[in-house]
């Protein structure tokens, strides 16, 4: 099969007459709202036409926008030299900052509009638009002067933009001097990242060593980067009027601080379990102080599960039949259509994502697949971030877009179906490695999870007072995981660098690009739990549930599965069924000692 995606159905080169076309279009359009903006949104005349006139300019302003920089970025994620792409994705946020007055005009104008709700119900498109409407005029509250924002929208692209370019090409392109089997080689990054799923023990530890001897190279510019991007959301967040980074996180995500206090309460509750469940695998792998950070992801067992990419892709397919046609279905066309690029080489960003392209209706999934069973299942989760945009490809293109926790759930609960499909064919020592796959999938969405919310919430406690030096990184990271993992990890053997290798940190608009992991993993344990009990009947009311997350806050869409988000008993619940599976990891671990 080939293991390269085809972005054709975007362009077929950045001098395409169709890619001119679109750039022509663009820039058109950009100039039209904008005389349009400046010219219509003096008064509140006409309100319900000027709201209808702004949705449709800017639906195909964005929609074409869009289809341009997502060639760019995909085409710079797995070809990080590409000098073209870098060049074109510059170009289309040097112009972005064309939109920045006509959306500041109106939102202002809106939020001045004192009978929003009743002007909304006089039109279907504003009624298609009720969510997006009433949020934006809710937020204008923090909007900074016309001249002040199309001023930050610059700067941003020679700062926080340029910060973050740079921290890409740092890590595509780093390659780690390592020496297997006598032979010293120069492998890229995630190639070597990837051998700590190895079942050789000694290049796991091998691996890691030469992991954080590389870091060295790049530690001192991806600091740079980090105080770059982290100084310039502190700055903006406080000329706009946030309590915090962290505020404006949660309104983006509209998600409230009693579900993130609700959530973060039952996980700190939930560590102990996890610490069990890492002593219980340090003894297997015959470590007496915890694990070796570089044991964290070892397999254990007998079982050497192996697929080749071919297979996955029927195994995932099968599978994801059992839950619903329309997801296998999906699946299929992804994997035979070429919307998938999994093989690992040089220049290609390490890690996994999904690109949902609604404008086409399609997706494109990155992966770096090597053919272990959690290979496997990091192909079922992005494809379920996939499916969650076939879900929404018949909504409007503003309500395509849903805030973070919840954009995790669809690729949990893929994840989820992938497992139990592996566990009921599996060997008794295919299922124990499948089972501890599993857990320590899970215990890296909590307790990696919560120490990388810990990291960052210091990290912008401390850079508020003046940059950071690599030292105090290395250090806050270290404080991170001693909190989170306790005496489940060996604390002499931890990973100073993790702040270096997760992109998640390295975006001025996605901070704290962390806690939404838990968030949908124990969204989609409880989900899980619920198909099992009502099997088919769930299915459509889980396919509505996402088509609806461009629309509602995280509380209401969980209300519709009659989920109170807000209540600590709920995360209980579902971290109750993680210990469970690893009290049974425990049992069978101990009769294997």
């Amino acid at each position: 099969m080939n293991m390269r995606w085809n972005l054709d159905v975007l362009y077929t080169s950045f001098d395409s007459p169709e890619c001119k076309q679109d750039w022509e279009k663009l820039c058109r359009e950009m100039d039209e709202v904008k005389s349009w903006a400046q010219a219509s949104l003096q008064t509140a005349d006409d309100a319900v036409q000027k709201m209808e006139t702004y949705i449709a300019k800017m639906t195909s302003i964005l929609q074409t926008q869009y289809r341009l920089y997502a060639y760019g970025e995909l085409t710079a994620s797995v070809d990080a030299k590409n000098e073209k792409a870098l060049q074109f994705i510059e170009k289309i946020q040097d112009q972005s900052v064309e939109l920045v007055e006509p959306g500041v005009l109106f939102q202002k104008w809106l939020g001045q509009l004192d009978n929003l709700s009743e002007l909304i119900s006089q039109s279907d498109l504003l009624e298609t638009h009720r969510y997006m409407l009433t949020e934006l005029s809710e937020k204008s509250k923090y909007m900074l002067s016309e001249k002040e924002e199309i001023i930050l929208a610059k700067m941003k692209n020679t700062g926080s933009n340029a910060w973050t370019k740079l921290q890409e090409m740092l890590t595509s392109t780093l390659l780690v001097d390592i020496t297997i089997d006598g032979e010293a080689k120069q492998l890229p990054l995630p190639v070597v990242r990837n051998m700590a799923h190895e079942k050789d023990a000694a290049l796991r530890k091998t691996a890691y060593e030469a992991e954080l001897a590389a870091y060295k190279k790049i530690e001192e510019s991806s600091a740079a980067s980090l105080n770059g991007i982290k100084g310039e959301v502190i700055t903006v967040a406080k000329l706009r009027g946030y309590e915090s980074p962290l505020e404006k996180t949660l309104l983006d995500s509209r998600m409230d601080k009693a579900t993130l206090d609700a959530m973060l309460t039952a996980m700190k509750e939930s560590l102990p379990a996890f610490t069990k469940y890492f002593q219980a695998k340090a003894k297997l792998l015959g470590h007496e102080n915890g694990l070796p950070f570089y044991d964290l992801f070892a397999p254990v067992g007998e079982a050497d599960m192996r697929f080749t990419y071919q297979e996955a892709r029927d195994f995932i397919v099968k599978h994801f039949g059992s839950f619903s046609e329309k997801l296998a279905n999906y699946a299929a066309r992804a994997f035979d259509n070429q919307w998938i690029d999994a093989e690992t080489r040089e220049g290609k960003r390490g890690g996994a994502f999904c690109y949902n392209l609604h404008m086409v209706g399609e997706s494109r999934i990155m992966a770096n697949y090597t053919g272990s069973y959690n290979d496997v299942s990091t192909l079922a989760h992005e494809l379920g971030h996939g499916y969650h945009g076939e879900c929404l490809v018949q909504e409007a293109f503003y309500n395509s877009d849903y805030p973070m926790p919840i954009a995790e759930t669809a690729s949990i609960l893929c994840e989820t179906i992938i497992a139990k499909a592996a566990l009921a064919q599996a060997t008794p020592e295919e299922a124990f490695s499948i089972l501890e796959n599993d857990i320590s999938g899970a215990s890296q969405v909590i307790v990696d999870i919560y120490s990388r919310y810990l990291f960052e919430s210091a990290v912008f406690a401390r850079r508020s007072e003046g940059s950071l030096s690599v030292g105090e990184l290395k250090e806050l990271m270290l404080q991170a995981q001693k909190d989170a993992y306790g005496a489940g990890l060996d604390s002499s053997v931890l990973h100073p660098y993790m702040w270096v290798c997760k992109p998640h940190y390295y975006s001025a608009d996605f901070n704290f690009y962390n806690f939404p992991y838990a968030f949908g993993l124990l969204f989609a344990k409880g989900l899980y739990a619920e198909y099992v009990k009502r099997g088919e009947a769930f299915v459509q009311q889980y396919d509505e549930l996402l088509s609806v997350t461009g629309k509602m806050s995280i509380a209401d869409v969980a209300a519709i599965m009659d989920v109170d988000v807000r209540s600590v008993d709920f995360w209980r619940n579902s971290l109750a069924l993680i210990a469970k599976d690893i009290d049974t990891f425990v049992e069978l671990a101990a009769a294997r000692a």
